[in-house]
């Protein structure tokens, strides 16, 4: 009898894992399920979409048709109500019960509204999902001006869909610096010149106090917890996630606080047969040691993939286990310049950084003397060689240094292990 894989999630992790189990088990009874309402699109290309700089058609991946040549079963706008782990069942909300073998688990979040009076006023956006974007492009388009609270990577996209549609904006950071956890002030302010020329005025140890409307319920401004008042009819809030775990609740599935799901580095969770992947994971990170998050596009397929791999092996069809060994990339393309973020550039105990030109700069973050992250602005090309070392766990202490040169020698951190 074929196994029976349930997929809870069609984003790129989820996807991944349903063609990875594909691929392994031609026989496989695939079901994805998503509370969506069209199937994969690449959430890379929906900030293009609403800057107004992409059309509708690139960003789909997959139709309905993809599914269906692999024979994977594809239930959009289906809402999980639970998860019965003893039963190995899973509830939709249309009164459904799925049975699986093996369970992934690849849901992602809900972006966070602020706590504060008027949030869910018209002409305030999230920006998570391709409807999202929809939405930002229309109210970007005709709005004159904006604000834009959360100072990360999310926060970013959302200032420069202000700037590119003409919409005078004031970027509104708690800190003294745009993600000021990876960037130093001075690696910061090439970022903060890049928004002011595109009239995106970046507002220190800012914050919301509450959102101004008219009598018909639409943004006409912000208001400060110091009482400056900012005017905006467009409004773009990216402060984190809520992870949709809460159907999980009474399955036994070991989750954080926050709601994030506890795996291992093969992507499972203390539950027998159920696995996560994605952004809601808090993933054994073998290259740290430690338990570790990430929410990049590549991580997620990636951990996509090695849960497919496993859900597969622990039915006696795989070759062999997969672990999730992986240094993720974030890029920005809104500037004239190019900027990446690899690995975790948000931890370590210590860091080496440099600045050689006024839209060039690089910052590395160490721990325990192993490269762990960093933020290149301008020149890209370290990036392979810097990974390689995240990679290969090289200690690469007392010579920090090297790790600026304009031209990384890899000879300098010998004994390096060669790649397979």
């Amino acid at each position: 009898m074929s196994a029976s894989h349930v997929i809870i999630g069609d984003g790129i992790a989820g996807s991944s894992a349903a063609e990875t189990i594909r691929e392994a088990d031609a026989d496989a009874d695939i079901t994805v399920l998503t509370d969506e309402g069209e199937a994969l699109y690449n959430r890379i290309l929906i900030k293009e979409y609403a800057k107004g700089k992409m059309p509708a058609g690139p960003i789909s991946i997959h139709d309905e048709g993809w599914y269906e040549e692999r024979d994977v079963e594809l239930r959009l706008n289906t809402y999980v109500n639970e998860v019965d782990t003893d039963a190995h069942e899973v509830y939709t909300h249309r009164g459904d019960t799925i049975e699986y073998d093996t369970l992934l688990i690849a849901t992602g979040g809900t972006p966070t509204q602020l706590p504060v009076p008027n949030s869910d006023a018209d002409g305030i956006h999230h920006f998570w999902t391709f409807e999202d974007a929809r939405a930002i492009r229309d109210g970007a388009e005709n709005a004159d001006t904006g604000v834009v609270i959360g100072a990360g990577l999310l926060g970013i996209d959302l200032a420069a869909i202000c700037g590119a549609q003409d919409v005078s904006a004031h970027y509104l950071m708690r800190g003294n610096a745009w993600w000021r956890y990876a960037l130093s002030e001075e690696g910061a302010e090439i970022i903060h010149d890049a928004l002011r020329e595109r009239d995106v005025t970046p507002v220190f140890d800012s914050g919301v106090d509450r959102f101004e409307i008219d009598d018909d319920g639409h943004i006409t401004g912000v208001t400060d917890p110091d009482g400056e008042e900012f005017d905006a009819d467009f409004a773009g809030v990216a402060i984190g996630l809520n992870y949709n775990t809460e159907f999980l609740q009474g399955s036994g599935i070991e989750r954080t606080d926050d709601g994030s799901i506890v795996t291992d580095e093969t992507m499972r969770t203390d539950t027998e047969d159920v696995y996560a992947a994605g952004d809601l994971t808090y993933f054994y990170d073998v290259l740290l040691g430690e338990q570790a998050q990430n929410g990049a596009w590549g991580s997620a397929k990636e951990q996509g993939s090695i849960a497919g791999t496993n859900m597969v092996y622990d039915q006696g069809d795989g070759d062999e286990e997969a672990t999730f060994e992986w240094v993720s990339s974030y890029s920005i393309t809104h500037f004239d310049f190019p900027f990446l973020s690899f690995g975790h550039p948000t931890l370590g105990d210590e860091s080496v950084e440099r600045k050689y030109s006024d839209d060039e700069w690089r910052r590395v973050a160490l721990m325990d003397g192993k490269v762990v992250g960093g933020v290149l602005i301008g020149d890209l090309a370290p990036q392979s060689k810097l990974k390689k070392l995240a990679r290969q766990q090289v200690d690469v202490s007392g010579k920090e240094e090297e790790l600026l040169a304009e031209t990384i020698d890899l000879e300098a951190f010998e004994p390096m292990e060669a790649e397979q």
